[in-house]
């Protein structure tokens, strides 16, 4: 491959990092990174480039929307290295979360269909009136209950305590609460967002508060498989350039 390098143009880090905004530092992190195939040097020590590293560098941006840092980093480490099945594997598993994603967010559509008008347990209500401790509620949504007392903390469950035991004790409506609050954390939204989200569904006995930011989740994930897309199609230009 060495003979294709020399008989490319030859482009300084300048030259890719102007095309797309970037600095000279970042192409030089890149390189180093496993990003870019290695650079050629001068007599003087100077880093050159070529064509082949502005198809890699544009496959790379174009594979961060879709993928992400991480990934699109060892994606194209691994074409780099000639291991293309292992890039293939990393594209096949981001394919198979975005699909994954997909189901969350139809499965949380399918419980906001279920879930009726939220109203708080009766004052002074005690265990033996029904409800679920925290042990069985985290194992049935695959969650520690560490995290069930985070979500208490933040607002999201509001169990009462059984006046004879002390321990929490989680009514319908706080198990619907949990379950709501899990989809969404899968879906990618912070603790902070979906407080105010069950609060708002609390008070107002009703699930439209919910429509935009499942609209808005909608959208993210089809911007995601879109840009897979164009990620998939610039880097099979990468693969076939570089030969």
């Amino acid at each position: 491959m060495g003979s294709n390098l020399q008989s490319r143009v030859r482009l300084r880090p300048v030259d890719l990092a102007r095309e797309h905004g970037l600095s000279t530092q970042a192409i030089r992190n890149y390189e180093e990174a496993g990003i870019l195939p290695a650079a050629r040097r001068t007599p003087h020590g100077y880093r050159t480039y070529t064509s082949l590293h502005a198809g890699a560098l544009r496959a790379f941006l174009a594979l961060l929307p879709g993928h992400g840092h991480r990934t699109a980093t060892s994606i194209m480490r691994a074409v780099n290295q000639g291991t293309d099945e292992e890039a293939f594997r990393l594209i096949d598993e981001s394919h198979a979360q975005l699909l994954d994603d997909r189901r969350t967010l139809q499965a949380v559509e399918r419980a906001l269909g279920d879930l009726e008008p939220l109203t708080a347990p009766e004052p002074g209500a005690e265990s033996g009136s029904g409800g679920t401790f925290i042990g069985p509620l985290a194992g049935k949504l695959g969650i520690r209950p560490a995290t069930l007392r985070k979500w208490e903390d933040s607002g999201l469950v509001r169990p009462r305590r059984d006046p004879r035991t002390g321990y929490r004790v989680y009514d319908d409506a706080d198990v619907r609460d949990a379950r709501l609050a899990h989809q969404l954390r899968r879906g990618g939204y912070l603790l902070e967002q979906i407080a105010p989200l069950i609060a708002q569904v609390r008070a107002a006995g009703g699930l439209e508060p919910l429509e935009a930011a499942l609209s808005d989740w909608r959208g993210r994930l089809s911007a995601r498989g879109r840009a897979m897309l164009t990620g998939a199609a610039e880097l099979e230009g990468y693969l076939r350039e570089r030969g």
